[in-house]
């Protein structure tokens, strides 16, 4: 079957071929990403969702598959042991890496107040030397004034 002869199609506009840039820092790049993102204003842009943290699954209510005590383990028994134990060990390293991060974190809080501190106490100094200026020149003035009246 041979189609009926359409009217010719437009060829697509061509865009302009860009220049291939290779950014040689970091500021380089986001100014690049930024010039991107402006070419097209409307364009929406995707923002990506932050990832929820991996966290172990919780140990389950109830144990079905409990091994009983009146014969040995049997062959596959040994494989449920090793999961348990590395979902135990995971979980394990799991809440001792949080407690290291909330640690951390504890630090890092300490270590803003302490700095806030110390900025504080450096603006205070320097505020009182910058009055005690002001006042002794305000006290110059006035005695140089007073020197002129009794003059007169």
């Amino acid at each position: 079957k041979m189609a009926a002869p359409s009217a010719p199609r437009q060829p697509r506009p061509r865009k302009e071929p860009q220049p291939l840039v290779i950014p040689r820092s970091a500021a380089e790049e986001q100014r690049l990403r930024l010039e991107r993102l402006m070419r097209n204003p409307e364009k929406t842009v995707p923002i990506p969702e932050k990832l929820n943290e991996w966290a172990p699954r919780p140990p389950p209510e109830f144990v079905r598959d409990v091994m009983g005590s009146s014969a040995g383990a049997g062959s596959g028994e040994f494989h449920v042991y090793r999961h348990l134990r590395r979902r135990e060990y995971q979980r394990q390293d799991f809440m001792d890496a949080m407690a290291e991060k909330q640690r951390l974190d504890e630090e890092f809080q300490k270590k803003l107040e302490r700095n806030k501190m110390i900025a504080e106490e450096q603006t205070a100094k320097r505020r009182r030397k910058r009055q005690k200026l002001k006042e002794k020149k305000l006290q110059a003035k006035k005695n140089k004034l007073e020197q002129k009246k009794q003059e007169k």
